[in-house]
């Protein structure tokens, strides 16, 4: 492969795994006889952390990790990554979302037949409100992405162990998690909702009903606004 095409296709298989891993934590949790069924949100955040830890070292080993087009855009804005490739990036870490979630789909067949909360099932795959409030999605939406994306760019200000930089990574997304993730299911990354949202659109799960696109501009355009706002205070103070 080509430089462009192997840091694009790390973006692919990095946010497959990232998906593969944390709707799976989701999946254990909140699916009917699943041997972790009642695992609860500290569970689910530890999961999601791990699953974008193990996700940064796989795709970090052949290109720069964002797997999430709110830190793509938020680098190119910066100086940091080019233009060119933000389209490029943005469709594989869809593509690889929307596989992710095709295997957790695989991986939980039988318990998504014995579910029948359409709820849950939805969960599983993409995110949604405790309390459907509009303004509210949207800003902790933003609130959680400039989080992620503005510490992400201070990490560079920092010198690391070789090797460290996926866990605090992961460190920090759980710290997301645990703090601002109980209002929206904390999407934080276009990609991590809109792929696995069509894949609970297009697989035929049983019990699955609606795949609530009526909500889902919020997960996909304030993670953008937030990765952008981020950026812009960087290029302030630094």
């Amino acid at each position: 492969m080509t430089g462009d095409t192997l840091q694009i296709f790390s973006e692919f298989l990095g946010t497959m795994i990232l998906v593969l891993l944390g709707d799976g934590a989701v999946a254990t949790a909140v699916l009917k006889k699943s041997k972790g069924e009642g695992g609860g949100w500290v569970a689910i955040t530890l999961g999601w952390g791990a699953a974008v830890t193990i996700a940064v070292y796989v795709a970090g080993s052949m290109g720069p990790a964002h797997i999430n087009p709110a830190v793509t855009l938020a680098m190119a804005v910066i100086g940091n990554f080019e233009w060119a490739l933000v389209i490029p990036f943005i469709l594989a870490q869809t593509a690889g979302a929307f596989v992710g979630g095709v295997l957790v789909w695989l991986a939980y067949a039988p318990h998504f037949k014995e579910t029948k909360d359409q709820g849950s099932i939805l969960g599983t795959f993409a995110t949604g409100p405790a309390i459907r409030h509009t303004v509210s999605n949207v800003t902790t939406e933003i609130i959680g992405t400039f989080v992620l994306v503005f510490a992400l760019m201070m990490f560079g200000k920092n010198i690391f162990a070789d090797g460290l930089n996926p866990l605090v990574v992961g460190i920090l997304v759980l710290a997301i998690g645990l703090s601002l993730g109980g209002a929206t299911g904390y999407a934080i990354n276009p990609a991590r909702d809109l792929g696995p949202r069509l894949a609970h659109q297009l697989l035929p799960i049983p019990n699955k009903g609606a795949s609530d696109w009526a909500y889902s501009w919020i997960p996909i355009l304030a993670p953008m606004v937030g990765g952008v706002i981020a950026a812009l205070l960087y290029l302030v103070i630094t």
